[in-house]
């Protein structure tokens, strides 16, 4: 792909549909490199659209918008940032030539529902993952929790993201909660969810992994080193790079992340979630786009996962060496109000090795994550301690 200059007849033009604070890093790397970027989300003033050179409001379900605003942008790549988008007419954008959908509208379509990502994995490339069934009434979920899972379980919508509408349930008596709790959370009228048996593990990784154009216009794949995090009802707090673990270990996971993106297809950076005990590894879930345990990245690699996303999406060269361990930690919203403000930042920049991202989010809430903060240090502990440390220093104060 030829690029060109911003705004002129020359411009390699990219949509991005949801403009959260991923999308953000993405649209500043994909400008590095002359790109003209269009933001869409379905509320104004979203953390990527402050960065792009324009934006659109439109509710990216709704199959007849999302098509008349690509007709009306007309642009070369489309790049999904989050689940929530009409798919199907994704498919049938990319059928008709209107544009490239990154990495393919067949694996936004899969991964943006678990039941079909999962049934690809587990009954498709056959990959191990823990037992699981899929629900659509109260009355199957507990049969499904029952026969199939077990207690204790995790009940999560099959659409949703960042932990909403994920339960841990114990008991049969919490189905109830469970439930209902899933249909909060989804993202789809049609009630479903997917109900998982819990899996004895050290810990999880997410394997970054690269598809992009090598020598001689082969397709080439690549690995980021493993990243550990540490979850809170689904959502991630805090993440590591490297996390150590055996090179048996390492090989099977990269052996999973490969078998999964080589049948997603298209180029970009995909987040692939693991289990891990021992030498024996799981797999977990799949995210065709930059994911957020990766938000370390920007302390630890030469290109962080954003430059290595719009560079293969752009087939250019890439280069997914670690500089230095380093970690990330979540910096939450603690309170519910509009343009909020923060205190403490010098504080938290005076940690050794530290560094933030305020993500610009025009509303808080409680557990709405508005910033991270970066550490990087020999030791990866200590690195988990000064991003946790640093992130403690920041406030989230009301006007």
């Amino acid at each position: 792909m030829r690029l060109g200059t911003p705004l002129s007849p020359t411009a390699v033009k990219v949509m991005l549909l949801g403009s959260g604070e991923l999308g953000k890093e993405v649209v500043i790397e994909l400008q590095r490199l002359g790109c003209e970027v269009i933001a869409v989300d379905r509320y104004a003033d979203a953390p990527a659209m402050q960065v792009a050179h324009r934006s659109h409001v439109i509710a990216m379900t709704d199959a007849k918008a999302l098509r008349a605003l690509v007709e009306t942008e007309r642009p070369h790549l489309i790049v999904p940032e989050i689940e929530a988008i009409a798919t199907d007419e994704l498919v049938a954008i990319e059928a008709a030539g209107l544009a490239t959908v990154i990495p393919t509208a067949r694996a936004a379509q899969l991964t943006m529902n678990r039941e079909g990502i999962r049934r690809l994995a587990a009954e498709e490339l056959s990959l191990p993952t823990s037992p699981y069934a899929f629900a659509s009434s109260e009355e199957e979920l507990a049969t499904a929790a029952e026969e199939i899972a077990g207690f204790p379980c995790f009940v999560k919508p099959v659409m949703s993201s960042s932990g909403k509408g994920q339960s841990y349930v114990e008991s049969p008596d919490q189905i109830a909660d469970a439930w209902r709790y899933a249909l909060e959370g989804g993202r789809v009228e049609q009630p479903r969810v997917i109900v998982e048996g819990k899996v004895e593990f050290d810990f999880e990784i997410t394997q970054l992994t690269v598809r992009f154009q090598g020598p001689g216009g082969l397709i080439a794949t690549a690995f980021c080193d493993p990243i550990g995090h540490r979850q809170v009802k689904g959502d991630y707090v805090e993440s590591w790079q490297p996390q150590p673990m055996s090179a048996a270990a390492l090989d099977r996971a990269r052996e999973i992340a490969r078998a999964v993106t080589a049948e997603l297809g298209g180029f970009g950076l995909f987040g692939v979630e693991l289990f891990v005990k021992g030498d024996e590894v799981w797999f977990s879930e799949v995210s065709p786009r930059p994911h957020d345990t990766g938000l370390v990245t920007l302390a630890t690699q030469h290109q962080s996962e954003f430059a290595l996303h719009a560079r293969a999406i752009l087939g250019l060269p890439v280069d997914t060496t670690l500089r230095e361990p380093g970690a990330s930690a979540v910096i939450y919203g603690g309170v519910d109000a509009k343009g909020v403000a923060f205190e403490g930042v010098a504080e938290a920049l005076a940690t050794p090795g530290a560094d933030l991202r305020l993500f610009g989010k025009p509303e808080a809430f409680e557990r709405r994550r508005m910033g991270v903060a970066l550490a990087r240090n020999a030791s990866v502990d200590e690195a988990r301690a000064l991003a946790k440390d640093a992130a403690d220093k920041v406030r989230v104060v009301e006007r």
